[in-house]
């Protein structure tokens, strides 16, 4: 089969040349306006064990979905992590979104580096923006961890952590409410936890260190 060739008039040729113009014109640099690292303790067996989380605030004039890839670097200690618009947990808190994940690998034996980290920022357009911060968590916990203990219809919370919240779950483990605490003893009916509310956990922010130590789940009921 012969193939054609069909001309194309100049005046089509100079609308796609402006209009590809204008769009390259238009295409700007995402933004990083905030972005943190934060450590997490978690209760084991042997004591607590430490996790990380990185999240930031993004801003892009074509939202979030114009996203493709977000980096953590510890130039220093020559460490590098990655995150696909696929791999990120996407959260909106205060009118503003979040992206990053709660899950930051380190590898075993290994604590977090402390000092300067680089993030970078990449959209579908490869239009990249980057943003420094330092991460200066305390080597060693600043707070003994906290406890929870429920029973008789009460709770008692025993933590010197600034911040205290109670987290429920229905029966299977989904997650239902969190709740501030105002007294680190009281009544369960006094929090107005849902009626289907079956496990709870602690959940202690010290947010100045972005620092928090989170229980195991015990039950409610």
């Amino acid at each position: 089969m012969r193939k054609t060739m069909r001309k194309i008039p100049a005046a089509a040729l100079a609308l796609a040349f402006f209009s590809a113009l204008a769009v390259s014109c238009s295409r700007t640099e995402p933004r990083i306006a905030f972005g943190h690292i934060s450590l997490v303790y978690y209760q084991e067996a042997d004591g607590p064990r430490e996790r990380f989380s990185f999240f930031i605030i993004p801003e892009d004039d074509d939202g979030v979905e114009n996203l493709s890839d977000l980096f953590l670097y510890h130039d220093r200690e020559q460490l590098r992590w990655h995150l696909g618009s696929d791999d990120w947990i996407r959260y909106d808190r205060d009118g503003r979104t979040w992206i990053g994940t709660r899950s930051i690998a380190i590898p075993p034996g290994e604590t977090m580096p402390r000092g300067q980290y680089r993030a970078v920022l990449i959209n579908l357009g490869g239009e990249r923006s980057e943003r420094s911060f330092t991460f200066d968590a305390p080597e060693l916990p600043r707070f003994p961890f906290p406890t929870l203990e429920i029973s008789g219809g009460g709770f008692t919370v025993v933590s010197s952590y600034p911040v205290n919240r109670l987290v429920s779950y229905d029966s299977q483990g989904n997650f239902l409410q969190t709740v501030e605490l105002t007294s680190l003893s009281g009544t369960l009916d006094s929090l107005n936890l849902p009626g289907n509310a079956s496990l709870a956990a602690l959940w202690a922010e010290d947010s100045e260190l972005f620092t928090s130590a989170f229980t195991d789940v015990v039950p409610i009921r």
